[in-house]
């Protein structure tokens, strides 16, 4: 890099958003058509509700606390208020899903905080093709997980593949996805660590589980003026590194200390 510095395709119609913008923290915002359907139809397969979580005011407050904390775009606030972070987990745990916390999906994974995830997709929407293009344009992420985090992605994305290492998890998350009905996003099985080419560039890429370095396939099938975002390894803690392509090399940026399960290659 030239500068480093510190501080089974899944076709599932695209629930398009309102455009109303979010004038001020806790406004409630009103999904389009499709994806409030989806969201009862998720509570219809047997989401609890006994303790609120399918209400928009519980998902309100931690939209606010992450407006808070300096979150302001407006379409990431609409999509963290619209979708529902308790129908990507487990019921046992459904009554923290909207506390500020990971939690653990099986497999020795979890799905992150809501702060983390919303500060890593900030940060995508920062990126040069981003600002250029009014979101974050064909986006590869690598760790589906739950598929909580592919569902934000979603509503800011022209299209977005998913790489998923863990058989259970990657049908687990096609569950999730599919009553949400998005069809730009395709789901993988596959090593992630190798990226997935045949979509290549990305204009954003981001990784959900941390290793030494960014690997070098998402450095190769980043687009240029493209922003990759993931956890590196540096010393004994673990920093968010931000690497923007640039037209004759790259360009990164480490910023705080973050927690993340390691990178791991293959498939199971």
């Amino acid at each position: 890099m030239s500068e480093r510095r510190r501080s089974a395709a899944f076709p599932l119609p695209l629930a398009r958003l309102s455009s109303t913008t979010l004038r001020r923290a806790g406004a409630t915002l009103q999904p389009q058509r499709p994806l409030r359907e989806a969201t009862q139809v998720l509570h219809a397969r047997g989401a609890p509700s006994g303790v609120g979580l399918d209400s928009a005011q519980v998902r309100q407050r931690m939209t606010q606390r992450l407006h808070a904390q300096g979150i302001r775009h407006d379409g990431l606030l609409r999509a963290l208020q619209t979708v529902p972070r308790h129908s990507f987990i487990d019921s046992a745990l459904a009554a923290q899903a909207y506390e500020d916390t990971s939690l653990p999906i099986g497999h020795g994974q979890t799905i992150s905080k809501p702060s983390v995830v919303a500060r890593m997709i900030s940060l995508l929407l920062a990126g040069s093709a981003a600002r250029a293009r009014g979101g974050l344009g064909k986006v590869l992420e690598i760790g589906t997980g739950c598929g909580y985090q592919c569902a934000l992605l979603a509503q800011l994305a022209d299209s977005v593949i998913s790489v998923e290492r863990v058989r259970d998890l990657f049908d687990k998350a096609r569950a999730h996805l599919a009553p949400m009905r998005l069809d730009r996003v395709r789901l993988v099985h596959g090593d992630g660590m190798r990226g997935h080419a045949p979509n290549a560039p990305y204009h954003s890429i981001i990784a959900a589980a941390v290793g030494d370095e960014p690997a070098q396939a998402w450095l190769d099938q980043l687009a240029v003026g493209g922003r990759l975002i993931a956890p590196v390894r540096s010393g004994q803690a673990q920093l968010l590194a931000v690497v923007d392509r640039e037209l004759h090399g790259y360009k990164r940026l480490d910023l705080e200390a973050v927690h993340f399960v390691p990178l791991k290659s293959g498939v199971d």
